[in-house]
């Protein structure tokens, strides 16, 4: 464990680099995206105001030295830098919208887990039972129908149903107000349906990956044994084969937590959500560098820390690496 979390500092490092020099593949930069709007908006710019702001921004000093004075500002005073969009520092920018974020993910997170586990082992133990059929053809539909198709549906059928589409996350009435019950369960209505859409793709992947795995270990030597030996089926179910069969779905722990902060975006824009995922996806269309790269190096974080934790989760599943601990 000592020895992962220390390489986690130079793959973050190297994830640095490569964040900061992607996000500036995009021909131009933020100066001339602002003056291809301006053009637009019929105010030219000229080529002197252009070279003044890019003097001002800091985009004409060398790449390499953008880089290291980003990275150097992070490591020391925790600063990542200025956004251009939105004319405030990148943290500010992210905290406003982190809060609503980490609740639609970890409730989506929540979801997947506590759906797809139960279910994939009741339709490993009743195999071609009519739940089975039932739970594997539902798996199949929310595999194959796209978060926006299924977002629009679901708008529908709630307006039609209950007169609101339960576009946000709020109610006009409570969008600018402070926190109380009545809003925290306005929240947990507006909820239902993006944690559906968002997490139903990966559920329905997790059930089919959960329900196989079962299959293949509920006939393996040591649960034949125990049952010969005359222990519960239940007692039997849990501690072998779904210990067993939980490794694939804990070693894509580190995945689900960054597809579901990025596969959000979409169903973001559809649902008119306060959350993370569009601002980043205007950051890259404006190319407003430090908001967008400070963004990639949270998810690759995210991801470096969600894998460093599947691992640890493994090991502990793992018997055989447990007594060898204890021995030691």
């Amino acid at each position: 464990m000592l020895r992962r979390i220390v390489l986690v500092i130079p793959v973050v490092f190297l994830i640095s680099i490569i964040v900061f020099y992607i996000i500036q593949l995009p021909p131009g930069d933020y100066v001339s995206n602002y003056a291809a709007k301006m053009s637009v908006a019929g105010d030219v710019m000229s080529q002197e105001d252009m070279d003044k702001m890019r003097a001002t921004l800091g985009l004409d000093r060398p790449l390499y030295e953008q880089y290291f004075l980003w990275i150097k500002n992070i490591l020391l005073h925790g600063d990542f830098g200025f956004s251009f969009n939105y004319n405030k520092p990148v943290t500010a920018v992210i905290s406003q919208y982190m809060g609503l974020t980490l609740v639609v993910s970890l409730v989506t997170m929540a979801f997947q887990y506590l759906v797809a586990i139960p279910v994939g082992i009741y339709c490993a133990v009743k195999q071609y039972s009519a739940g089975d059929y039932f739970f594997s053809g539902l798996s199949f539909l929310g595999m194959a129908t796209p978060n926006f198709l299924m977002a629009i549906i679901l708008m529908y059928l709630s307006y039609t149903w209950f007169g609101d589409p339960l576009l946000g996350l709020f109610s006009s009435e409570y969008a600018n107000a402070p926190w109380s019950y009545d809003k925290m369960v306005d929240l947990a209505k507006h909820l239902v349906i993006p944690v559906i859409v968002i997490g139903l793709a990966s559920t329905a992947d997790l059930i089919r990956v959960m329900r196989g795995q079962m299959l293949d270990e509920l006939n393996k030597p040591n649960v034949v044994t125990a049952r010969a030996k005359g222990l519960s089926e239940t007692k039997i179910l849990f501690k072998y084969p779904t210990r067993a069969a939980l490794n694939p779905i804990v070693s894509t722990f580190g995945w689900s937590l960054t597809s579901i902060f990025t596969g959000s975006t979409i169903t973001a824009i559809v649902l008119n959500l306060p959350i993370q995922g569009p601002v980043m996806y205007q950051a890259l269309l404006g190319q407003d560098m430090y908001l967008a790269g400070s963004w990639l190096l949270f998810m690759a974080l995210l991801t470096v820390v969600g894998t460093l934790i599947s691992d640890i989760l493994l090991a502990w599943l793992d018997p055989k690496i447990r007594t060898e601990f204890r021995g030691m």
